[in-house]
């Protein structure tokens, strides 16, 4: 195939992780080239997510990853003259008896972290969005919780890596990686070869498969995701990410239109394309039990969206060195949190690839280790509803 192109870092994907990778690798000296199969960056996970940023985790991994990110989202503008279009629209969680003590667990991880979070009486919870109380023992509140735009956010990490030399390549599908004799990958596309000592798996949904063309076993899965988007009919309305827990339906306003949805717990991992519509009537049956208004909503098919959630078996994310591959990172198997983390993904990569190990967060917790581990079927799952 010629000569390769060579760099110190290879980051496979142009989403928010992989954008974020890029830049803070690049912005401590290193030469960088990201490739991608898209023709364009966020297209993938990045793109079809519902948006949310929030703290509200059981794991403490998670909080100080999402807290940290939230933190540098609100300040893009300072930082970077840039914008994430960061909107603390917040996160109310309604909670049934049944999951009060492990919520509760949750929220005190979340406040000794030092992230803003509440617990808020139905009364005023209902004054975020109404809603039929019925067997809601606690609802907590996110105050600092939002959205951003994973669109603009992605562009502006890729901006900010090129300034810094990193060279961005689309069109570019993972044919095969391997490990030269010299002790660097090299990845193929159909076009070219990438030389580079480290390689950062960020391919979102397909890191399962960049690993398997590198001969590395990667559990990450596809699963199909889909949001479900009302008519222009809620003019004024501000309704936060509100999430009924017992259901896992979760709803939120997005300027005059209310975005929604529900994981479905029988979906088949793999790559089914498409809005699976049968599931619109038990996500509207389980919507409108709690939001008792949505029966008044009109449904915007053509606004409605789907896409891929990266999930692992215990549905926390993979990241840092891979065991028995050297120079080979991990940064993907989000499980519908990327975007929430994107930001101190990046630092503690870049920190995995310069300083030997990651040291602004402890990410032991999430390391491949744990799939090597005899007890890794023991540990708890985080939810992923968004």
């Amino acid at each position: 195939m010629g000569t390769s192109n060579v760099a110190d870092v290879i980051v496979v994907g142009a989403g928010i992780i992989g954008a974020a990778c890029a830049f803070r690798l690049s912005e401590r000296g290193l030469s960088v080239v990201v490739i991608d199969a898209a023709s364009a960056p966020a297209t993938g996970s990045t793109g079809k997510s519902a948006a949310g940023v929030r703290v509200q985790f059981s794991s403490e991994t998670n909080v100080r990853l999402s807290w940290e990110s939230i933190q540098e989202y609100r300040a893009f503008p300072e930082l970077y003259g840039e914008e994430s279009e960061y909107r603390p629209q917040g996160y109310l969680f309604l909670v049934p008896e049944a999951g009060v003590a492990e919520h509760r667990g949750g929220m005190a991880v979340q406040q000794r972290v030092g992230a803003p979070v509440e617990e808020v009486s139905l009364v005023d919870a209902a004054a975020y969005v109404p809603f039929d109380p019925s067997g809601v023992a606690l609802a907590t509140y996110g105050p600092a919780d939002g959205v951003i735009d994973p669109h603009r956010t992605t562009l502006a990490y890729l901006r900010m890596a090129r300034a810094h030399g990193c060279t961005v390549m689309l069109d570019s599908e993972v044919v095969e990686a391997e490990r030269s004799a010299a002790g660097t990958w090299r990845v193929t596309t159909p076009a070219q070869r990438f030389e580079a000592p480290h390689v950062i798996n960020a391919a979102g949904a397909w890191s399962g498969e960049v690993g398997r063309r590198a001969g590395l076993k990667v559990p990450v899965e596809a699963s199909l995701r889909m949001v479900f988007t009302t008519g222009p009919t809620f003019a004024g309305a501000v309704y936060p990410l509100t999430v009924d827990v017992g259901s896992g339906f979760y709803l939120r306003s997005e300027g005059d239109r209310v975005l929604m949805g529900r994981s479905n717990p029988d979906q088949v991992p793999g790559f089914v394309e498409g809005i699976d519509w049968a599931w619109l009537e038990p996500t509207l049956e389980s919507g409108m039990a709690r939001f008792p208004w949505l029966e008044h909503a009109t449904l915007d098919r053509r606004a409605s969206w789907w896409g891929y959630y990266e999930v692992t078996p215990d549905h926390h994310p993979i990241l840092g060195r891979m065991p028995g591959a050297d120079g080979w990172l991990n940064a993907c198997g989000f499980s519908g949190h990327g975007v929430q983390q994107a930001a101190a993904v990046g630092r503690v990569i870049a920190e995995e690839v310069v300083d030997g190990r990651a040291s602004s967060i402890d990410i032991d917790a999430f390391r491949y280790q744990r799939f090597l581990d005899a007890t890794a079927g023991s540990r708890s799952r985080e939810r992923h509803i968004v």
